[in-house]
């Protein structure tokens, strides 16, 4: 308990007395208002959730109840015709002819009651059978007819004796399509050899009619597969079929009911409410609870403000622009309570601190100008490995080339090593034109051809547009030496160097490409790893510095933005890419100083 009470003390020690205010505020009066104001306003809306449940659930069981006693009235009427003797005989009998058939149908409607509204009120009876002396016609009809019907296939093949069911067909003797409910039911009662069915046909509007008398205000929905059969909101003419129910998300009480065979749900939809009056009428209630616990403390909250918390701040916001080491000092300290001695120690502090400022600058030149001694050291260090390796290599050529053709033919060789030479020696300036450095690169391959003989030609093709962009000097040559001497010398048979400078976009791009032994996709994807991590620790610790010589001096050159890729395959040859920053601020030469793309190519002995 010691334990959270420090972190949490520790906790309000790093906040600012202005949210430490704030949290007084919220914690001892918004929260607690939020928390009474919500468990009224949860207790009010329970409450009235409640009682519209209570009121949904009277709602279906009065919806139920009334298509009960619809259907219930016409079930006892049914049930009359069901158990009469007469009727059933009525409809066994053989007649001898149609005359006497409709002789004894007069009488048989003189004897009942089938045409008395106190019987079928305002619904429909129709008796069907298969006696084929019957002439089928007014209240009893062939039961051909109806064979095909969907509620007389429902009460045969649900095996059931009565049924409640709801078509939407044609009208007898008319094509004009619209809804009916019928209450079938088979006329088994005293047996027989005639198969024979009842067929009450309930009407359709002034059941619907009785459900909108009710003046419900919650939207209710009688469901039968879920069809719309009733519904105090939706569209009730007897012409349009049951539509499917829609209002799914909507529904806030059902109950399922089973009438006679018929399965029904009774969706409740919750009621439209006019919530914006409710709000009115809680608006002096909440005008009131803001006024005690808003208003009356935000007043005390400011003038605390201007004490301490306007004060602070403005320490803070002096504290803030020390970044620019421009310390100013607080003007008009008169308070005398802790504030007021905390700025006084600040203005003390920033006559220290404006003292000590011409110190740290002149440490910090110091540091600057060690940094920068201790790059040229390593610069210098990088040229130095440079002047030998390609020295020794071209006087290697020298001494191979006059032991193998005994000739005099050195005197061009040495004209090219001195021009070589001088840029070895010469280095005022580590950057260098790349139309400067493809001299280089000529030279130093016509060299190597003196080696190499008809075994080594070379494509020279440079961009006019990359001609004055200037790159570390003697880079390319590096890439075209390797070249040489890792890919045409371990080849017996004659091969190519290529060297391209080009620009693509906004990169200056150099590739030199070599047809000579090529390498392995590991050992490629080696030396590329190689080339992209070059540094100062891997010219100390290595032998072979060449290409991680130029890699270094290209990233220096190009702040790191230097992109090395090198593909190869055995047997083919070898293609490295660089890509640096294109400088626009460099312009090309113009024709008149060779600015035109430099192409060259030569093959000796053929």
């Amino acid at each position: 308990m010691k334990r959270i009470l420090d972190k949490l003390l520790n906790f309000t020690d790093d906040l600012t007395i202005r949210k430490k205010m704030l949290l007084v505020y919220i914690f001892c009066m918004l929260i607690p208002l939020f928390l009474t104001d919500g468990a009224i306003i949860y207790t009010v809306f329970h409450t009235e959730q409640q009682l519209q449940s209570s009121e949904m659930e009277d709602i279906a069981e009065a919806v139920r109840y009334q298509i009960f006693y619809d259907v219930d009235s016409v079930s006892r009427v049914a049930k009359s015709i069901y158990t009469n003797s007469y009727i059933d005989e009525f409809l066994e009998r053989e007649y001898a002819d149609p005359l006497d058939y409709v002789l004894h149908y007069q009488q048989f409607f003189k004897d009942t009651l089938f045409n008395s509204g106190d019987m079928t009120g305002n619904s429909v009876i129709t008796l069907y059978t298969d006696n084929d002396s019957v002439v089928s016609g007014g209240t009893v009809r062939s039961i051909e007819q109806v064979q095909d019907s969907m509620w007389y296939r429902e009460l045969i093949g649900s095996g059931a004796d009565q049924l409640l069911y709801f078509d939407y067909e044609s009208e007898v003797g008319t094509e004009n399509l619209q809804r009916h409910v019928y209450f079938v039911r088979n006329m088994n009662y005293f047996g027989g050899e005639r198969e024979k069915v009842l067929k009450i046909e309930l009407n359709y509007t002034d059941m619907a009619q009785s459900l909108n008398n009710m003046n419900y205000d919650m939207p209710v929905y009688v469901l039968w597969n879920d069809r719309v059969i009733f519904s105090n909101r939706a569209d009730v003419s007897i012409a349009k079929p049951y539509e499917k129910f829609g209002a799914e998300a909507q529904v806030k009480y059902s109950e399922e009911s089973s009438i006679y065979g018929a399965a029904l749900d009774i969706a409740v939809l919750a009621p439209v409410t006019d919530l914006q009056r409710e709000l009115l009428d809680a608006v002096p209630l909440f005008l009131l609870l803001i006024l005690v616990n808003l208003i009356l403390p935000i007043l005390l909250i400011l003038i605390l403000n201007r004490s301490l918390t306007e004060r602070i701040s403005r320490l803070r916001e002096i504290f803030q622009n020390t970044e620019d080491e421009n310390l100013v000092e607080i003007e008009d300290v008169s308070a005398a309570d802790e504030i007021g001695d905390l700025m006084r120690s600040y203005n003390k502090m920033a006559a220290r601190i404006r003292m000590l400022v011409g110190i740290v600058y002149k440490n910090r030149i110091r540091e600057q100008e060690m940094t920068v001694a201790r790059q040229k050291a390593e610069l210098l260090a990088l040229r130095s490995q440079i002047n030998p390796h390609f020295l020794f290599n071209a006087l290697e050529s020298i001494r191979m080339h006059s032991i193998l053709r005994r000739e005099i033919t050195t005197a061009d060789m040495v004209e090219k090593l001195a021009v070589m030479q001088r840029q070895y020696v010469d280095w005022g300036e580590d950057l260098i034109e790349v139309a400067g450095e493809m001299e280089n690169v000529r030279n130093y391959l016509d060299l190597q051809q003196y080696r190499f003989g008809d075994r080594l030609s070379y494509d020279l093709d440079v961009e006019e547009d990359c001609l004055a962009q200037r790159i570390p000097k003697l880079t390319i040559v590096t890439f075209a030496e390797n070249a040489c001497v890792h890919g045409i010398e371990c080849k017996p048979a004659p091969g190519w160097v290529f060297v391209r400078v080009f620009r693509e976009k906004e990169k200056l791009c150099i590739e030199v490409e070599d047809t000579g032994e090529g390498m392995s996709g590991e050992e490629s994807e080696k030396m590329q790893a190689r080339m992209n991590s070059a540094s100062i620790e891997m010219l100390e610790n290595e032998k072979s510095v060449g290409i991680v010589n130029a890699c270094l001096r290209l990233k220096m050159a190009s702040d790191g933005h230097a992109e090395f890729e090198v593909s190869a395959e055995e047997g083919m040859g070898v293609s490295v890419l660089i890509r640096i920053p294109y400088d626009d601020t460099q312009k090309s030469r113009s024709e008149g100083k060779g600015g035109k793309r430099d192409h060259a190519e030569s093959s000796i002995g053929g």
